[in-house]
């Protein structure tokens, strides 16, 4: 990868601005981006392909950073496991004993969360730098990942494009391998439309677009079933306060500490089409997720515990920001009923997330 200490280029959709942050503690020089567009600003770098932050307006026009995140690269290099707006995978999510099966083969995951494996195991995609170039409006991050990476089988070559037009941030995935293997990737964004320094996101209401969801055992693996929402905690078909009902008596509440479920998306998958709707009485500001995946994760911060520190000093402590994980379902590879992850040689994977940032009066 071929690094300029200072790089600027103006284009159609907005400004891309390429700096380098620093350096890994193997020497390898990491770039960052800062992308604008008259509206919103937004920052990724290489390593990990993170989303660093989002700054958005509220209604009085006032502009605060409504993501999670470190002021320096240090922050994530030390920090792996927190995954502020990392791109996660090989799997996102959880694979049950880190164990699946293809074409009659076993193949093991490191595990690194109780008894399973989480987010691609130990040393996900998350903890490498990427090599990344500009396009117009944004940057493109590839990630090559060989055989036998944490277990999976097949050289994977993935490929994560952000680009920002007027007030939405896009995010395309793309994937291919020479083997088949099992895929899910997503983007693990910590939001707070108060402002990243701004209290809890209790108060903050959110709609899914979901008529059923994901129950899960004891270790946070999906059942099987895919369950209604209505009559449950889960049943964001109209905006809630996330807050409301967090603290209900209700057996998967209890399990999960909060909210960290996989919400079945309504509609066809492959298309583009509202997960979720947030907003923020106080500051007016709204967040719209659109996606063509089969399902979002909607977690509210439940293992925050105040021992990561973000860009004002601030503690993050419990519900210090939501998650919305555009994604396939947790332990779907266990699962064949459940939407498939397998990619197999000759194809290619393709997925787009967009999230726009408003206001409401």
């Amino acid at each position: 990868m071929m690094l300029m200490a200072m790089a600027f280029t103006h284009v159609a959709q907005g400004e891309v601005k390429m700096s380098t942050w620093g350096k890994t503690a193997d020497g390898v020089a990491v770039p960052i981006y800062t992308l604008t567009s008259g509206k919103i600003e937004a920052r990724v770098t290489a390593y990990g392909a993170h989303l660093v932050s989002v700054k958005a307006p509220d209604r009085t026009g006032k502009v605060a950073d409504v993501l999670l995140g470190f002021d320096s690269l240090q922050g994530y290099l030390t920090q792996p496991n927190s995954y502020l707006g990392a791109i996660v995978g090989r799997y996102g999510n959880r694979i049950a004993k880190g164990r699946f099966t293809i074409d009659g083969k076993t193949y093991q995951i490191p595990i690194n969360n109780g008894p399973n494996a989480l987010h691609g195991g130990p040393k996900g995609f998350d903890q490498y730098v990427w090599d990344s170039h500009e396009v117009p409006g944004g940057v493109e991050f590839t990630h090559v990942s060989p055989d036998g990476d944490m277990g999976f089988p097949g050289k994977l070559t993935a490929t994560v494009r952000y680009t920002l037009s007027g007030d939405t941030l896009r995010i395309d995935y793309s994937a291919t391998t020479d083997k088949a293997t099992v895929l899910n990737l997503t983007n693990h964004s910590y939001f707070n439309l108060h402002g990243d320094d701004k209290g809890n996101i209790l108060d903050q209401k959110i709609e899914i677009n979901a008529d059923r969801y994901t129950p899960v055992d004891s270790g946070l693996i999906p059942t099987g079933e895919l369950a209604p929402v209505a009559g449950t905690p889960m049943d964001f078909r109209k905006p809630e306060a996330i807050g409301a009902r967090i603290n209900d008596d209700n057996a998967q509440m209890k399990l999960a500490g909060g909210y960290d479920f996989n919400f079945v998306l309504n509609g066809k998958a492959g298309t583009l089409r509202t997960a979720a709707i947030v907003t923020d009485p106080e500051s007016g500001r709204k967040l719209t997720v659109e996606t063509t995946e089969p399902g979002v994760q909607f977690y509210s911060g439940n293992f925050l515990d105040g021992s990561l520190t973000g860009w004002t000093g601030t503690k993050y402590e419990k519900h210090a920001g939501f998650c919305l994980e555009t994604q396939h379902f947790p332990d779907s590879p266990n699962h064949p009923d459940f939407p498939s992850t397998l990619l197999k040689p000759g194809e290619t994977m393709h997925s787009t997330t967009t999230f726009t940032f408003g206001v409401t009066k």
